[in-house]
Parts: C-alpha cells; structure tokens; sequence
C-alpha cells in the first residue's frame, strides 16, 4: 500500500490514460519501423540484449525497493504472477531467440500484459518508481512479442495455443499450493483484486477461474487469427 509519502495510483485517470497511450505509440513506432529494422541483423542483437538486460535491471530494482521498503515477503513478492512469468520468459526470449519461448510470450505475455494496463493491480501512482516499472515491464513484454513477429518474422500457431495453455495448467497446481503455503493469491487464483478488473465480469469464486480460461483460450485464437502466417495466393 502507498504510504502518505507516495503518489496514489487511480484507474482510469490521465497517469494511466499516459501509460496506455505510451503503449499505443510504441507499438505503431515498431510497425511503422518493421521494414527498415528487419534489415540490421547484426545491430538487432545489440539491441535485444540491451533491451532485455533493461527489463531484468527494471525487476532487479523493484525487489531491491521492496526489500529496502519492507514490503518484499513471500505472500506477494515471488514472480509467480503471469505477467511476472512472462517478463522473465521474454528476457530469456530476447537473449536467446528460442521459438517456443516466443509462443508463451506472445499468447501469455500479450495477454496477460493487455489486461494489466487495463486494469492495473498498483497503489503507488506517477511519478514514483513504480509506475514506471510497473509500466516498463509490460510494455517491454508486449513489445517483445511483437517485435520478433514483425522484426524476426516468427509467427504464432496453432499448436503454441495448445502448449502454452498446457504449460499454464501445469503450473496452476504449483500456484494453488504456494498459494495456500504462503497465504497469498498469486494468479489471483484465491480472490480477485480488490480495485476491480476483467475477473469482476467472470463469475464468483471459484467459477471465475474456469471462465478465465474460456477467455485465455478465445483471446489466444484471437491472437493467432490476427497474426499467423498467412499462405501466399498465385493468380491462374
């Protein structure tokens, strides 16, 4: 929680109208880019690595402040939620290049990011470090995705729906007992935030869950159908 030292977060106020205009931007500045950057193999891999060592310093100092803080414990702190994961498998993604880690991150990471800045679960507002961390991570991870489907030229499948869903079930058991070890509620998978967010629309607990991977499958279809490789068609 935000002491009376620190700037409150607000929903929907011009602090997160910025954020999600800062996102909008990037996004069309990579599109726009595409062309001109796919051509500069060399220099991108100067880039991926400062990007993602960017990210990882970003999540480095936000335990590092929660530490110093006395805010970091193990209810809350651990990288267990999905946008945690997916910034962790997106830095691995920029170092490495590794296809299937590009799957997670474009389904997962894209989705799980969307919802984020939608909806944000923060209490500590602009211009306070975290803001800008809280931002800077999902932004990177949908930019992440992004960039190596329109930069690289990777291309989602169908089968990346089907595995990342596996890899998300997998680890819901593992969630569900740190969950009930630690009295926390990672995952959202013991209550929905307090503050509101697209679990308010899915049902009570603990239909909401179910109904959230209904969504998580539609949204990945969504994905896929927006952004797959297309066959080429020949006249005559």
């Amino acid at each position: 929680m935000a002491n009376g030292n620190e700037p409150s977060f607000v929903m929907f106020s011009i602090q997160h109208a910025m954020a999600i205009v800062l996102l909008f931007l990037c996004v069309s500045l990579l599109f726009i880019s595409k062309r001109k950057l796919s051509h500069r193999r060399v220099h991108l891999r100067i880039i991926e690595r400062l990007f993602a060592g960017s990210l990882l310093i970003m999540e480095v100092f936000y335990h590092i402040w929660m530490v110093t803080t006395d805010r970091w414990n193990l209810s809350s702190s651990l990288p267990l939620e999905l946008c945690s994961i997916s910034l962790l498998v997106a830095i691995a993604l920029l170092w490495t290049g590794n296809r299937r880690l590009y799957m997670f991150v474009f389904y997962a990471g894209i989705g799980g990011a969307i919802q984020a800045i939608g909806t944000p679960v923060l209490d500590v507002g602009f211009p306070h470090f975290r803001y800008f961390h809280f931002f800077y991570t999902h932004i990177g991870i949908i930019l992440t995705a992004l960039y190596f489907t329109w930069i690289k030229g990777y291309r989602p499948t169908f089968r990346g729906i089907v595995n990342t869903m596996i890899v998300l079930n997998i680890l819901l058991p593992f969630i569900f007992f740190v969950n009930q070890v630690f009295d926390a509620n990672y995952m959202f998978l013991r209550m929905k935030p307090a503050n509101g967010s697209l679990l308010d629309f899915l049902g009570p607990y603990p239909w909401y869950i179910f109904s959230l991977e209904a969504v998580a499958l539609i949204i990945f279809v969504l994905l896929w159908l927006a952004f797959r490789k297309r066959k080429s068609t020949t006249n005559g």
